[in-house]
């Protein structure tokens, strides 16, 4: 059965709703019925996430983070409209940092900004000249640039009486993080919905984290945002997290709802069933002549459940857990 409607997330006929009138390029015409339902969607996943992880609370200042890029305008679009429909009352600012990329068209996103009739903030700090100086040619450079990126975001929070700074990753940046994490970091460790920041002053919340990368490209091409590509990060081809995203796109298309199986995956953690001494108490586990509840399933095979190899909503998600459990996946 689905879970409750979360009481931040829109009614379905406010989250059914067309886009407001003020944004560009989309003329006179009613929304297609393909948009609609995207709209709807997006709507759902947003505020569903944002309850599930008490994201935003009343009288909050939220700090959207806007780059330029697909997932940041439909951060800001999403949010405009929660902000305008949510029983949960809060503040909204636009921010974007003007790195000093050469080339960079600094007039596009103050006249969006403003066509949208959203506060908005523009912070200029040159780290692009820092970034190309300290990091070698043909090295990666998003290291730094996150982290440079990350202080002036921060110290622009805090300027701005922020209490939650949005930023757009979205499921598929989160599961990349992850892998990439496992691949090259040995650690079991994502990129969680919200946290707190680095300098102990912040909440970093991820308002996308449960809509996945092709339904924001899909909406960004209904929108028409007006995108300005990166010419550090997004010039670098040859990036683990490029590989990463491949692998994991070939891996939805060969069975589909598999990064939806992986992403529920992060949410039901078993540490009894890993081997993180700090997490569970290995060491002094013994008898307790009582029936344990998650049961002896160590030597159960849950490739068993996906012979025909699908990963879909018809098929359970492959877990040790879930298949002791019985229960069949649920879509987000």
């Amino acid at each position: 059965m689905p879970p409750p409607t979360p009481a931040f997330a829109l009614p379905d006929s406010a989250a059914a709703a067309a886009p407001d009138a003020d944004a560009p390029a989309r003329g006179t015409r009613r929304p297609s019925v393909e948009q609609a339902k995207l709209n709807k969607r997006l709507h759902r996943l947003v505020g569903q996430a944002i309850a599930d992880f008490n994201m935003i609370e009343a009288g909050d200042k939220v700090m959207a983070c806007i780059s330029g890029g697909k997932d940041s305008y439909a951060l800001l679009d999403i949010l405009i409209e929660l902000r305008e429909r949510a029983p949960t009352p809060f503040e909204l600012v636009a921010v974007n940092l003007d790195q000093k990329q050469p080339g960079f068209p600094a007039h596009v996103l103050p006249e969006y900004l403003a066509s949208r009739g959203v506060a908005f903030h523009i912070a200029n700090q040159d780290t692009y000249s820092v970034v190309k100086r300290l990091i070698p040619e043909g090295k990666t450079m998003c290291s730094l640039c996150s982290r440079l990126r990350r202080g002036a975001l921060y110290r622009v929070a805090s300027e701005l009486g922020a209490t939650k700074i949005a930023l757009g990753h979205h499921r598929d940046d989160i599961l990349q993080t992850f892998f990439m994490n496992l691949f090259f970091g040995a650690k079991l460790k994502a990129m969680p919905p919200k946290l707190g920041s680095d300098d102990g002053r912040h909440v970093v919340i991820r308002p996308l984290a449960y809509v996945p990368e092709a339904d924001l490209e899909r909406w960004a091409a209904l929108r028409a945002f007006p995108i300005i590509p990166c010419t550090l990060c997004g010039s670098q081809p040859n990036l683990q997290r490029v590989r990463t995203r491949a692998m994991l796109n070939a891996w939805e298309r060969e069975s589909p709802g598999r990064l939806d199986n992986i992403f529920r995956a992060l949410g039901d953690v078993v540490p009894s069933h890993l081997a993180d001494r700090r997490l569970y108490g290995f060491e002094a586990l013994a008898p307790t002549g009582m029936p344990d509840a998650e049961g002896d399933v160590a030597f159960d095979d849950p490739l068993e459940a996906a012979d025909d190899g699908a990963c879909g909503a018809a098929a359970a998600p492959i877990s040790v857990v879930s298949l002791h459990r019985e229960r069949p996946a649920e879509p987000l």
